[in-house]
């Protein structure tokens, strides 16, 4: 339906963003800030190479389920999210971390490179929910459509799963052998 409504008539998109909580731009810029931070190269502990990546695979639960939950769907869309999730982690989860990616076993921190991916999950993530939750608005009876949840339930799998991903291949060079990890300048 938002499809429609914006292709016949445009200007019912600055109607959608004038009544959009001011919250939301809050979330909005705070999130383009750390997906920012992460374009630049940094060293991180392992706290901080996994924080982003749970918070941001939880954010796409929330997604999941507070579009769908309430229309009895919870245990099919959780699974669908679920299956998302794992057949990207078994398609990437063996990819390589990103070259210039190093682990210092003696200070305990990963070298990172920057990177706009981090960036672009995020605003996937959030686009995602902001235009499920525009269109739930429009038409609530679509959170009980298999055919609308399902495919959404899936995308937020596959983007947590990109994260599990990259996160698991720092992960491998933390326990990589000592001599097989590439000195640090």
């Amino acid at each position: 339906m938002l499809i429609q409504l914006l292709s016949q008539h445009p200007q019912a998109a600055g109607t959608i963003v004038a009544n959009t909580p001011v919250w939301v731009w809050g979330l909005l810029a705070g999130l383009v800030a750390l997906g920012l931070s992460q374009w630049r190269g940094r060293r991180a502990s392992l706290t901080r190479v996994t924080v982003m990546p749970v918070m941001m695979t939880a954010f796409s639960v929330y997604g999941v389920v507070s579009a769908f939950g309430a229309a009895g769907q919870l245990p099919v869309v959780v699974g669908l999210w679920a299956v998302g999730a794992a057949l990207t982690l078994a398609l990437a989860g063996r990819r390589p971390a990103a070259a210039g990616s190093r682990y210092d076993a003696a200070t305990r921190q990963f070298e990172l490179p920057g990177s706009a991916v981090p960036l672009m999950l995020i605003l996937g993530i959030f686009f995602t929910k902001y235009l499920v939750g525009v269109e739930l608005s429009l038409q609530a009876s679509q959170a009980q459509t298999l055919s609308f949840a399902a495919p959404i339930s899936l995308l937020y799998g596959v983007f947590s799963g990109v994260f599990a991903a990259r996160t698991l291949a720092l992960l491998r060079l933390r326990q990589a052998p000592a001599r097989l990890q590439p000195q640090m300048a």
